[in-house]
C-alpha cells in the first residue's frame, strides 16, 4: 500500500504558492553583515555591485558613506549617484537619500549604506530601513550594510560587552527576511591593524577607538556573535528549504515560546533574550501582558508602551489579557495556545505587596505549569544599586487632593462622633469609623484608604478609648480592639477598593464589547457607502472623541481624493492627500504618532479588509493612544473596513450581474430583432423590386402594395415596441390622464386591428352605465392593443376573443379573453418578462408586448395578472385605480 503521509497539504501548498508569488513581485534584499565598523562592508558591497554592473545590470547609488576612505571613494567612481535631499536641522543642514527619485528612476539595484540609520526630521520615514522596505515594494533590489550591534535583539548584549549603548537599531525581522546575507569578516588582529594604519578612522580617532570600543576582547565577542547569527540563519534556511521541498529530516517538534512581561524595564532584556532563543530553536514566539487591578502610574504606562513597541519591533506577536491572578492567567493562556516553554523574569523588587502575597510568583508558576517548561531569566544587578531599589513600598496613584478630602471627611466625622460619645459609647463609635472607611473605599484608592484607616485608629485611641486625650491604653481588651480595628479597617478598605478597581476594569471592557456589538449591528443594517461612512463617523466620535475623514478607492483601484465623509473641522491639504495615497498603496499607517511622515497633524490608517485595501481614514489625535485603546481602535477599524469591503464587493457583484444580464439581453434582442426586422424588410424590398422591374396588372400591384403596407405596419409596430420599452427602462413614462370614454378605447383598438381580427370574432362588453374614467388614453389604448393582438396570434381561427371593460369599487377593470392553448403553469409568472417567449410559442414576435403592457399599467399604479381559463384559453385582468365622472360630463365639455 502506497504511503500517503508525505503528500503535500493542498492549503499549505496554495499558501506557499501565494507567498512565492508575492515575494517575486518585491525586490531582493542583500545585506552585507559585519561585526563592527571597519571590516569592509561598504567596500565589499561596492565591489559586488561593480561586478554586476559589468554584466549589464542597471545599478545606482542611493546613499554611500565613504568616511573619506580612499579605497572606498575609488570604488564609487563610475556609478550613477542619486543626488541627496537637504533638510534643515537645528542650526545646520542634513542630507538624506532621495527616496522618490530612486523609485521614479526604477533601477534594477540600488545601493543603500547603513541600514539602521535614523533619518532627519521632515523625511517621509523615521528610519532608513523603512525607506528600503518601500524601495523593495516597488520591485527594486537593494544592497545594504549592517553591523551586529544594530540588531534590536542584540543591542543590549552589545552594550554589556562594550559599555556603549547603541541608539540606532532595527527590527530583527528585517534581517531575518533578507533574501541574502553575506558575512564580511576580518580577524581581530587584521581589524586592529587596519585601525592602527588609519584605514578606518583618522589616527587620533583610531587611538581613542582602540582604547574604548575596539578593544581586543570586545571585537572577539562581537565577531563570535556575528558568526553565530549567520550560522543560525543558514541552519534556519536549510530547515525552511527542506520543509518547503517536503524533504524528510529530523524536524524539531512544534516549539511555541511564551514570554510574560510587565511594566518593568527588565522586560526589554527578557524580550531580546527570548527572541534570540526562539531564533536559535526555530520556535514560534509570542508575548503576554496580564492586566491586573494595579493602576499604572504614568511612568509605568510609558514603560509598558515601550515594552510592547519593542516586542512588535522584534516581530513578536503580542497579547493583553485581564486577570486578578497573574500566574493562573499565564498558565491558562499557555495551555490554550499550546505553549511548550514559558519565559519569565526573576522577581528582584520586593515590596509590601509582594511580602503579603501567599506564595512566591516563580514557585507558583512552576507548580501550576504542568508539562510546560519554565525558563527564568535573572536581571543583572550591579553593586551600585541601592537597597531602596530592591525594597520599596507599593506604588500609589492617587493625587494629593484625594488624601486631603479623606482627611477632611475623617475630621468632620470625628466631630460628629465626639458629640454623641457619651450616648453611644466608644465601642459603637468604632463601628461607625469602620463603616466610614468602607464607604470611602468605594470612591478612593489604596493610599487614601490606608491613611483613613490609620487616622481612624489613632483618633479612636486618642479621643474615645479611656483614658481620653492620650495614646495610652489601660485595658488589654481595648488594646486588642484597637489592633483589630486597624487591621479590619485596613483590610476592609483595601478589599473594597480592589473590588471597585476590578468593577471599573470590567465595566470598561464591557462598554467596549457593547460598542463593538452596536457598531457591528448598525453596520450590518446599513446599505450603501455613504450610510456606512456616517455610521463610522458617529461611532468614532462617540467612543474616541475624534474627528475623521474617510477616503475610498475608485473603480480604477486608486484612492479617490474626493472625501466620502468628513468632519467640517478636517481639511486635507495636497500634501496630506499624498500621505493618504501612500498609506493606501502600502497598507500601513502614517502621520502623527507614527514613524512615517510624523510631521503632519493627522494620523492616517488604511481600511484593510479581508482581501483588499478599501481606502484610508484620517483622524486628528491629540494624544497617543494607550495599548488598550489601540486594540479597541484596531477592532473598530477592522469592522468598518470589513463593511466597506462587503459594500464594494456587493456593488461589484451587482455590476457584474448587470453586465451579464445586459449581455444576455443583447443576445436575445439581437436574435429577436434580426428575425423580426428581416421579414418585413425582405417583404418590402421584394415587393418594391418586383414593382420596379416589371409591369404588372393593377390587381397584382394592389396586392404588392398591400404586402408592403402590411410589412410596414409590422415594422412600425416593432419600432414602437422598442421605443416604448426604452421609455420604460429610462423611467421617462409619465401618464397624462384625462377624462376618457372607454367605448372610444375599444373602437380605436378594433379599428387599428381590423386586418388582424378578420379571422376572429371580437366581442366587446361594456356596461351602458359605464362612467368616464381619468386615464392616459394613449397608454391604455396601447395596453389593450397589445393584449388583443397577442390573443389573435395564439388563438385558433374563427374563435371568439372577448374584451370586457367595467368599473368596480374605484377600479377600472379590463379583461381580455381568448380560446387559445393558454399558458403552462410554470410560465405564468414569466409571461411579462422582457423578451420572454413561451417554449411552444409560434415563430415571430419579440416578446416585448406583454412587458410593455405591465409597464404602462404599473405607470397608472395598477396591476395585470395572467391566468388560464377553466375551459381553455388565456385571461388577462387589469385593475387600475381611477377617478370617475358621469358620462354626460363629456358631452357638456364638448358643448
Amino acid at each position: 500500500m502506497e504511503n500517503t503521509d508525505n503528500r503535500p497539504d493542498p492549503d499549505e501548498l496554495l499558501a506557499s504558492l501565494r507567498q512565492e508569488e508575492e515575494k517575486s513581485k518585491r525586490g531582493k534584499l542583500k545585506i552585507f553583515f559585519g561585526m563592527c565598523a571597519g571590516v569592509g562592508k561598504t567596500y565589499t558591497m561596492l565591489k559586488t555591485a561593480r561586478s554586476e554592473k559589468i554584466k549589464g545590470s542597471d545599478i545606482l547609488i542611493g546613499v554611500i558613506e565613504t568616511h573619506k576612505r580612499p579605497e572606498t571613494e575609488e570604488m564609487v567612481e563610475g556609478f550613477e549617484i542619486v543626488p541627496r535631499i537637504t533638510y534643515e536641522y537645528k542650526t545646520g543642514h542634513v542630507q538624506e537619500m532621495d527616496l522618490d527619485a530612486i523609485i521614479a528612476r526604477k533601477p534594477h539595484t540600488v545601493l543603500v549604506d547603513e541600514l539602521a540609520h535614523t533619518n532627519a526630521p521632515g523625511s517621509r520615514h523615521t528610519k532608513r530601513y523603512q525607506d528600503v522596505l518601500e524601495i523593495l515594494e516597488n520591485g527594486i533590489n537593494v544592497y545594504t550594510t549592517l553591523n551586529v550591534q544594530h540588531l534590536e535583539s542584540r543591542s543590549e548584549t552589545v552594550a554589556q560587552i562594550t559599555g556603549i549603548v547603541v541608539r540606532e537599531t532595527l527590527p530583527d525581522e528585517i534581517f531575518e527576511n533578507a533574501d541574502e546575507v553575506e558575512l564580511v569578516d576580518l580577524t581581530t588582529i587584521e581589524l586592529l591593524q587596519r585601525l592602527s594604519e588609519g584605514k578606518v578612522y583618522s589616527p587620533e580617532r583610531s587611538r581613542e577607538a582602540i582604547e574604548n570600543f575596539f578593544r581586543e576582547g570586545n571585537i572577539t565577542a562581537l565577531r563570535e556573535m556575528a558568526l553565530r547569527i549567520v550560522a543560525d540563519r543558514v541552519d534556519k534556511q536549510l530547515h525552511d528549504y527542506m520543509q518547503q521541498k517536503r524533504i524528510r529530516g529530523p524536524w524539531k517538534s512544534g516549539l511555541h515560546l511564551l514570554v510574560a512581561i510587565d511594566y518593568s524595564p527588565n522586560s526589554t532584556r527578557l524580550l531580546r533574550w527570548a527572541k534570540n532563543l526562539s531564533y536559535s530553536m526555530g520556535a514560534v514566539i509570542q508575548a503576554l501582558y496580564v492586566e491586573t487591578l494595579h493602576k499604572l502610574t504614568p511612568r509605568e504606562r510609558e514603560q509598558l508602551d515601550k515594552n510592547i513597541k519593542l516586542a512588535r519591533q522584534l516581530g513578536i506577536k503580542f497579547r493583553i489579557i485581564t486577570n486578578i491572578d497573574v500566574v493562573k492567567a499565564i498558565v491558562e493562556f499557555a495551555q490554550k495556545e499550546n505553549v511548550t516553554h514559558i519565559i519569565v523574569g526573576k522577581p528582584r523588587v520586593r515590596n509590601l505587596q509582594s511580602m503579603l502575597q501567599l506564595g512566591n510568583f516563580v514557585n507558583r508558576l512552576i507548580r501550576y505549569s504542568g508539562n510546560i517548561d519554565v525558563y527564568i531569566l535573572g536581571a543583572d544587578s550591579k553593586a551600585k544599586d541601592k537597597y531602596r531599589k530592591k525594597v520599596s513600598v507599593p506604588s500609589f496613584t492617587s493625587n494629593i487632593r484625594q488624601y486631603l478630602i479623606v482627611s477632611l471627611i475623617i475630621a468632620l466625622s470625628t466631630i460628629g462622633f465626639y458629640v454623641i460619645k457619651d450616648i453611644a459609647g466608644y465601642q459603637v463609635i468604632s463601628f461607625g469609623l469602620l463603616f466610614l472607611v468602607s464607604i470611602l473605599a468605594i470612591f478612593y484608592g489604596t493610599g487614601p484608604i490606608l491613611l483613613a484607616a490609620t487616622l481612624s485608629a489613632l483618633i479612636w485611641d486618642f479621643l474615645f478609648i479611656p483614658p481620653q486625650f492620650t495614646l495610652h491604653i489601660e485595658q488589654p481588651e481595648d488594646m486588642l480592639m484597637l489592633v483589630m480595628f486597624f487591621i479590619i479597617a485596613l483590610l476592609n478598605g483595601i478589599l473594597t477598593s480592589r473590588v471597585r478597581r476590578q468593577e471599573k476594569k470590567i465595566r470598561v471592557r464591557e462598554e467596549r464589547t457593547h460598542a463593538l456589538y452596536q457598531l457591528t449591528r448598525d453596520l450590518s443594517a446599513a446599505s450603501g457607502i455613504l450610510e456606512v461612512s456616517k455610521i463610522a463617523d458617529r461611532y468614532i466620535k462617540k467612543y474616541f472623541n475624534l474627528d475623521c475623514a474617510i477616503l475610498l478607492k475608485n473603480d480604477s483601484n486608486l484612492l479617490d481624493n474626493q472625501i466620502v465623509h468628513s468632519d467640517p473641522k478636517i481639511i486635507l491639504t495636497e500634501n496630506e492627500l499624498s500621505i493618504a495615497a501612500w498609506v493606501f498603496k502600502h497598507s500601513s499607517k502614517a502621520g502623527k504618532h507614527t514613524d512615517t511622515l510624523p510631521s503632519t497633524g493627522y494620523t492616517f490608517y488604511p481600511l484593510t479588509g479581508s482581501n483588499e485595501n478599501m481606502g484610508v481614514i484620517a483622524v486628528e489625535h491629540n494624544r497617543l493612544l494607550t495599548q488598550g485603546e489601540e486594540q479597541f481602535w484596531e477592532a473598530f477599524i477592522s469592522q468598518i473596513s470589513g463593511k466597506f469591503e462587503r459594500e464594494y464587493l456587493r456593488n461589484v457583484s451587482k455590476k457584474a450581474y448587470l453586465l451579464n444580464e445586459s449581455d444576455k439581453l443583447y443576445k436575445t434582442l439581437f436574435n429577436s430583432i434580426s428575425h423580426e426586422l428581416r421579414i418585413p424588410v425582405s417583404t418590402i424590398m421584394g415587393a418594391s423590386d418586383t414593382l420596379l422591374s416589371h409591369q404588372y396588372p393593377e390587381e397584382t400591384k394592389l396586392k404588392l402594395y398591400g404586402e408592403i403596407n402590411t410589412a410596414s405596419v409590422r415594422l412600425n409596430r416593432l419600432i414602437e415596441n422598442l421605443l416604448n420599452m426604452s421609455r420604460l427602462e429610462s423611467g421617462r413614462i409619465t401618464p397624462r390622464p384625462d377624462w376618457c370614454d372607454v367605448q372610444d378605447l375599444a373602437n380605436k383598438v378594433s379599428d387599428n386591428l381590423k386586418q388582424e381580427l378578420q379571422l376572429f370574432r371580437l366581442s366587446v362588453i361594456i356596461p351602458s352605465t359605464m362612467p368616464l374614467v381619468f386615464i392616459d388614453f394613449g397608454l391604455i389604448e396601447q395596453v389593450i392593443h397589445n393584449l388583443v393582438l397577442n390573443a389573435t396570434q395564439h388563438s385558433p381561427a374563427g374563435s371568439r376573443i372577448r374584451l370586457k371593460i367595467f368599473h368596480d369599487s374605484d377600479l377600472l377593470i379590463i379583461q381580455v379573453m381568448d380560446r387559445g392553448p393558454g399558458f403552462p403553469e410554470s410560465e405564468l409568472m414569466s409571461v411579462f418578462n422582457k423578451f420572454y417567449r413561451g417554449k411552444d410559442a409560434i415563430a415571430g414576435g419579440t416578446g416585448l408586448g406583454l412587458s410593455i403592457v405591465k409597464g404602462f399599467v404599473e405607470a397608472h399604479h395598477g396591476t395585470v395578472v395572467a391566468e388560464n381559463r377553466q375551459n381553455g384559453g388565456a385571461l388577462f385582468t387589469i385593475k387600475i385605480p381611477v377617478k370617475t365622472a358621469p358620462l354626460d360630463q363629456l358631452t357638456k365639455t364638448e358643448d
